[in-house]
């Protein structure tokens, strides 16, 4: 038998062996889980605003089909190449297609961004936690901007309830994972997403009712191309490569547990759209209850969430309840999110070293939380401590996985698939893609989505080495 056949011998026999999704949907659920994080919900609604509304978000979709669904196909296509985690499946598509060694790199930088990016996420994510006990026990009652901020403030200075949560929420993350693939995993996002979409219509009707919600509606949707600019087509750009989870192995591991016979396009396409929605949903129903608050005005980012929000819901009719339903809501997104950026380690030291579910999740759950432990502490005691280029651990950390690891990991995806693969193994795995796509899609990621993704890269890190070597 040829090289060629023994390798397409043992790749059919690590695919029986190999854990598969035991539904369709459930790649589509856990895709979308590790997508719609918390940047789906304070960050995409207000820069769409303010950026050129309706304007904005066709630029984006655009930026999507040429940047986020060229580059995630090539992400899954890898995974279910080789039905292995990123790091080995790296290493074997190297092998089979001829190519340096080097490349290995992207399963390697992904694993380790995905690893950095936990560590300092389950902190964030923690906070849900602190707020779905203060939304139930009526702490938003009569709540004011001041006493919001002061009640925020108070959580980022005491070290052992910020400690608290980031080891609940690192545990709530290991003992997912620790289940395993069918029982932990899948089982996992088949309850998880259908609640949060739940929820998530639950505030939509809520604030159509008591919000203000057709002045969110032209908020987020009246068509403003005078807003529009190159600074706002470099915002699309990012947020259109960020939000879907590439370049950190997710989508790769999770792409090793998709069915042969599934249509990697079409799940793709669905993904990036459930995710657009639930960003656009959860941004009208948000600014709705904002704009009917007075003395409230639009934000973004944590000051939105865990400041300006509270606010409305303490001053609203059954707003106590519906700030439950909304931070058990960005629990579930956050929490979905961190299940999927642990699993490109767990899965590599279970197919390795023979490590089981359980022992590599707590093994690389403790990594995690001693690397956020530096995350904990940038929010009191080392809030003035300068690590990387004047920047807090818990902003180094967030700079150098987000700006740089992930972006320069989406460039080296989209030329590996584009460049070094077979041109028979991606037809193999593209079986079952409209002729349209499969011409569409090659040329994009070979020539359109590495520079656009470099584009984003020196974007992200320019104004940091300016400061540092000019300034």
């Amino acid at each position: 038998m040829s090289l060629s056949g023994l390798i397409e011998e043992q790749r059919v026999k690590s695919l029986k062996q190999h854990t598969i999704w035991g539904l369709r949907g459930s790649f589509i659920l856990a895709a979308t889980g590790s997508a719609v994080g918390l940047g789906n919900i304070w960050k995409f609604p207000y820069i769409t605003g303010e950026n050129g509304g309706g304007a904005f978000v066709l630029m984006y979709l655009l930026c999507i089909a040429v940047i986020g669904i060229p580059i995630m196909m090539a992400e899954i296509l890898m995974g279910r190449r080789a039905r292995a985690n990123p790091i080995m499946a790296t290493a074997e598509l190297c092998e089979t297609s001829g190519a340096s060694k080097a490349w290995t790199i992207i399963g390697w930088m992904g694993a380790f961004a995905g690893l950095v990016i936990l560590s300092f996420y389950t902190v964030i994510a923690g906070w849900t936690l602190e707020y779905v006990q203060s939304a139930l026990s009526g702490k938003f009652a009569g709540l004011t901007g001041e006493t919001s901020q002061a009640l925020f403030d108070s959580l980022l200075a005491d070290k052992s309830q910020m400690l608290q949560w980031h080891t609940i929420f690192t545990v709530m993350t290991v003992a997912i994972l620790a289940l395993g693939v069918t029982r932990g995993l899948e089982s996992s996002v088949r309850w998880m997403m259908p609640l949060l979409f739940v929820l998530l219509l639950i505030l939509l009707a809520y604030a159509m009712v008591e919000g203000e919600f057709v002045t969110s509606l032209r908020f987020m949707f009246s068509f403003n191309p005078e807003d529009v600019s190159w600074e706002s087509a470099l915002v699309a750009m990012g947020h259109s490569f960020f939000t879907l989870s590439l370049g950190m192995g997710a989508i790769m591991a999770y792409g090793a547990y998709m069915p042969s016979n599934q249509s990697v396009g079409q799940t793709v396409m669905l993904v990036a759209l459930l995710d657009t929605l639930v960003a656009l949903i959860a941004g009208v129903a948000i600014f709705a209850l904002v704009f009917a608050t007075p003395g409230l005005s639009v934000g973004s980012g944590p000051g939105l969430m865990f400041v300006t929000l509270p606010v409305a819901f303490g001053n609203m009719s059954a707003g106590l309840v519906i700030g439950s339903v909304f931070f058990v809501m960005v629990m579930l997104a956050a929490w979905t999110s961190t299940i999927s950026l642990l699993e490109p380690g767990v899965a590599y030291l279970n197919e390795r070293f023979g490590l089981s579910r359980t022992g590599a999740s707590v093994l690389l759950g403790v990594v995690a939380w001693l690397m956020g432990l530096g995350s904990v502490f940038s929010f009191n005691d080392w809030a003035e401590k300068d690590f990387l280029w004047g920047k807090t651990y818990f902003d180094s950390m967030d700079f150098i996985a987000t700006n740089i690891m992930l972006p320069l990991g989406g460039v080296l995806i989209a030329l590996f698939v584009g460049w070094k693969l077979r041109d028979e193994h991606l037809l193999h795995e593209l079986k079952f893609e409209s002729s349209l796509l499969l011409k569409l899609w090659r040329p994009i990621l070979r020539y359109i989505s590495p520079i656009a993704v470099l584009v984003i890269l020196i974007n992200g890190i320019f104004p940091v080495m300016r400061k540092v070597f000019v300034e």
